[in-house]
Order: structure tokens, then sequence, then C-alpha cells
């Protein structure tokens, strides 16, 4: 494994704009709480389950909103097992960890786990989905209302060479629309230098990720989204899902205890459940974890698409994704679709 990290670190740059749903790095955030085996998160596991130890690494951003609930719950010693989170502000700070063994699972960006698990020989296997798209066609005007009035204008992104790009030119494909000459793609380093540009124009078209198009729409009078990418996505049918974010575990970890594996399952659906239904007390939760602030998570939540799913539903969308990135860029996910061991099951 050691001898493996350089070269998934190198991989890894390739998914680094996939966290663009992150908020600008800041320090890293740990909690370290004191868990006890019952709590108010009532779960389908046996109330005999020996709680464990278990250390989780997470991204600001959507990809770790849904687990606020639940590191609440571990805080007050209510959960049923003994949960570290630690929140760091790119994925190059959580890949090495995990590798090492340094944390047990991580929210990571959904193509970067199968890069991880296909550079370290399966040693990495995929728990849960945890978040949708949240890349979003925004505007600055009132002229694009669908694909097809994308043709002919300039659109202004960040993610080239990653799958934020991949997926836009995915999807102007699928609708007709050749991503080379019928629009002039125009790339960023950051969604902060976009919003500086639109600062000062009257009128332009960008791809920008949740919560960024929120923090823009406090800074730009009149930008809107115009076009979700998840609903495009949706829209092709082809029974796969637009997915951002997904929750890894180390293999050797996952084997030794499916019994507490199925416990954190449980309450990390009803955490994510609770941050969609609840969203002012969410939006608390995810500044005090040091997420992003819980004015911008407010308003995004509704729009950042957080959501749990696992077994064979996860495995259809993950599969449909990947294949669909495999098209673009076969580096985007290590080379090619990670095996059937690489999801796990309960």
């Amino acid at each position: 494994m050691k001898k493996l990290l350089p070269m998934i670190l190198a991989t890894a740059l390739i998914t680094m704009m996939m966290a663009g749903c992150q908020i600008i790095p800041e320090d890293s955030n740990t909690t370290n709480p004191t868990a006890a085996p019952t709590g108010s998160i009532q779960t389908g596991a046996s109330e005999q389950t020996e709680p464990i130890e278990i250390k989780i690494g997470g991204l600001k951003g959507p990809t770790s909103m849904g687990l606020v609930k639940l590191m609440e719950s571990a805080e007050k010693a209510e959960a049923k097992n003994n949960y570290t989170f630690t929140i760091s502000g790119s994925a190059d700070e959580v890949t090495p960890k995990l590798i090492k063994g340094e944390l047990d699972m991580a929210a990571v960006p959904a193509n970067l786990a199968s890069v991880l698990y296909n550079n370290t020989n399966g040693e990495i296997k995929l728990l849960a989905v945890n978040t949708l798209g949240v890349v979003y066609i925004v505007e600055k005007g009132n002229e694009i209302n669908s694909f097809m009035d994308l043709k002919g204008k300039t659109i202004y992104g960040t993610g080239k060479g990653s799958t934020p790009e991949y997926t836009l030119r995915y999807l102007l494909s699928e609708k007709g629309i050749d991503p080379d000459r019928d629009v002039n793609l125009e790339w960023k380093a950051e969604p902060t230098e976009v919003v500086a540009l639109f600062s000062e124009l009257d009128k332009g078209v960008a791809m920008m990720p949740q919560p960024y198009v929120t923090v823009a729409q406090t800074q730009i009078e009149g930008l809107r989204m115009a076009i979700d990418l998840t609903k495009e996505w949706d829209a092709l049918d082809s029974g796969s899902s637009l997915i951002t974010g997904v929750l890894v575990v180390r293999k050797e970890f996952a084997e030794k205890y499916p019994e507490q594996i199925a416990a954190f399952l449980d309450e990390y659906q009803q955490s994510a459940e609770y941050v969609n239904t609840n969203i002012p007390e969410a939006a608390k939760l995810i500044e005090k974890y040091g997420i992003v602030k819980a004015a911008i998570a407010e308003k995004a939540i509704p729009y950042c698409n957080i959501y749990f799913m696992e077994g064979a539903e996860m495995k259809a969308s993950m599969q449909g994704y990947l294949s669909a990135l495999l098209e673009q860029n076969p580096k985007s996910i290590g080379g090619k679709l990670p095996a059937e061991d690489f999801y796990y099951e309960r």
C-alpha cells in the first residue's frame, strides 16, 4: 500500500475539481466525540452490537453535510459507535490517511472512489452514495432555459480535465450539441475567478457547483440557476444517476466489522434525512462542524442533492455513472470500471 501512495496522489489530482462543491479550503476541523452504545438515533442493527472506534474523513461541502446530525449524536455520546470525524479542505488531505489506515472511512468524490479501488488492487470499497449532482448552469441574464439555448454561447467553468468537464461534455453530446463546435468552453482555475469575471459582465453563462452558486448569488445581482445538470442527466433515463460524492471504506475494516458498519449506515441514512427535512437546524450544525457558514448552508441545502443510497440501487447508479466517465476519459476513474467486489453489501 505504501508504494502505491505516490501514484494514487498523482492520479487523485485528476479528481480534485470534482470536490468543486467545496468551500474555499480552511484549516481541517476534527471532532473527537466519545460515543455510547445506545442513543437517540435508532438503527436496525442489533442492540447487542459492540461499539467500536470508527475514524471518518470528509470534505468541506455537500459531501459531508449529510453527516452532521450523526456528528452531533456522537458528540453527545448518543451514537451506536465511537466516531471521530475529520473535515478537510481537499481530497489530497483525505486520501493518504485512508490508504495508510489513519481513516477507516471517507466521503470523497465519486470518481476518486473508483481511482482508489483500481490503484490499491481492490483495498477500497464503496459503502454508499451521499450526494447526487451539485453542478448548475447559471446565467446573468435571461436567455438560457434549456440545453439547446446553450448553442453558440461561451460557457465559463471550473474543472477542466476532471468530472465537471466530462459531465458537461457528455450531456451536451447526448442533447445533440457538439461541445467542440457548438459552444465555446472557457475554463478558470477557481469558481472565485468566474464570480470576479461575472461581476464585470452585463450577461454571461457559467457552470458552477453548489454552494458556490449560492455564494455567487449574494455577490452578483441577477445571477440565476438556469439549468440543473442532475435533472438533465435524469431526463436521459439511462438507469444511472449523476453522482458527486460517496462514502468509501477500507476493505480490511469492512470485512472485520460488518455489524458495526450496518449500525453506522442506519445512522448515516437518518442523518442525511434529517439534514434535508430540518434545514435551519441542519445549517447551524453544518457551520458548527466547520463545513460552511449557516446562512449559506440554509440557502444551498435544497440544491445540494444530499442523498443516501446503498446496495443494489447504489451499484446500478454508480456503474452507469462510471461508464459515462469511462467513455469521456478512462483516467478519470482509474483506467477501468471497478469489479463486483467494489460494491459493499450488508
